[in-house]
């Protein structure tokens, strides 16, 4: 493939029926063999009746886990979330849990987290969902008190963490790479003036990333950071077919050349890496997809896309 594409990763089966300890081995195992440099995964807590979230929302399994199994049968190839719901779980608790799997994974572990936008999974959490922003905001102070501080001690207006001892302190420093999900103009800048880059939602329009990708730069140089540092990622919701299809034509919907025209055009709006994330497809994360033709889909995208190949 060519240079001006960005980096390619591939979304890990956690949703579906593809999802099974078999089949998360062996898609992690072939993208590393086949180049790829991240697997992904995404948190869904719950699927509220009536919620209208689609049939790849119905049965997901946890993120961390599930990364946490791959990265025992894989070697080279980057982990990272895409995202995980940050207020659902204390401070202290994810950073122990991340921690542990950037220990185990020998530091291949990025954090992609968001705010949560779905009341009853805030509901189920026991979390407010009222200003969501500002817990945010401080969740993250609190998060990098405990992965850069021993002992570590803090006092804020939603979380508290008595003088302590954390250990042990992850592979990666000061702390494990962490991207923020959001698109919010609020939550952009907060991923430039916080994180180290911005995970762009799977409903985000990709004729309006590029504004998005402004802001989120902007809300960098207004904190005195370096914007093109950032790393932004892209899910990218691939649908190949053989035939170019009729009409006007999806972004990420079509044939192979003409997917990686539209990679090539990510990559000039700014974006650094997009992983290709088959469970919300219909073809391969609905419940009603049997295992062996979603994992062959995925084989084929999997080959396709190979970042080795020409």
């Amino acid at each position: 493939m060519t240079a001006d594409l960005p980096l390619l990763g591939f979304g890990v089966p956690v949703s579906g029926r593809w999802a099974t300890p078999e089949g998360m081995q062996h898609i992690a195992r072939r993208a590393e063999q086949l180049g790829y440099a991240s697997l992904w995964t995404f948190q869904r807590l719950l699927d509220p009746v009536g919620a209208g979230l689609g049939p790849s929302h119905r049965s997901v399994h946890d993120p961390v886990v599930t990364l946490t199994h791959v990265a025992a049968h894989t070697d080279r190839i980057a982990l990272g979330t895409a995202t995980l719901c940050a207020p659902f779980t204390p401070p202290p608790v994810l950073a122990k849990t991340l921690t542990s799997l950037d220990v185990l994974s020998g530091g291949r572990l990025t954090v992609g987290l968001g705010i949560g936008w779905l009341r009853p999974e805030y509901a189920a959490a026991g979390v407010p969902f009222e200003r969501r922003g500002a817990r945010m905001d401080e969740y993250l102070r609190c998060l990098q008190a405990l992965w850069t501080q021993d002992p570590v001690e803090f006092d804020g207006e939603f979380y508290t963490v008595p003088r302590s001892h954390v250990g042990p302190g992850p592979v990666q420093r000061p702390h494990p790479p962490v991207l923020l999900g959001g698109t919010a103009a609020p939550a952009l800048r907060r991923a430039g003036r916080l994180a180290q880059g911005w995970i762009a939602s799977s409903r985000h329009d990709p004729a309006d990333l590029a504004r998005s990708i402004d802001t989120v730069r902007a809300g960098a140089r207004e904190a005195g950071r370096d914007p093109d540092a950032l790393r932004i990622v892209v899910r990218g919701l691939v649908d190949l077919v053989e035939d170019a299809p009729r009409g006007t034509r999806r972004p990420l919907h079509g044939t192979r050349d003409q997917i990686l025209d539209d990679l090539a055009g990510l990559r000039t709006q700014g974006v650094t890496e997009v992983f290709v994330d088959l469970n919300l497809s219909p073809r391969v994360g609905s419940p009603d997809v049997e295992p062996g033709a979603a994992l062959a889909h995925a084989e084929h995208v999997l080959d396709a896309f190979a970042p080795g190949n020409p």
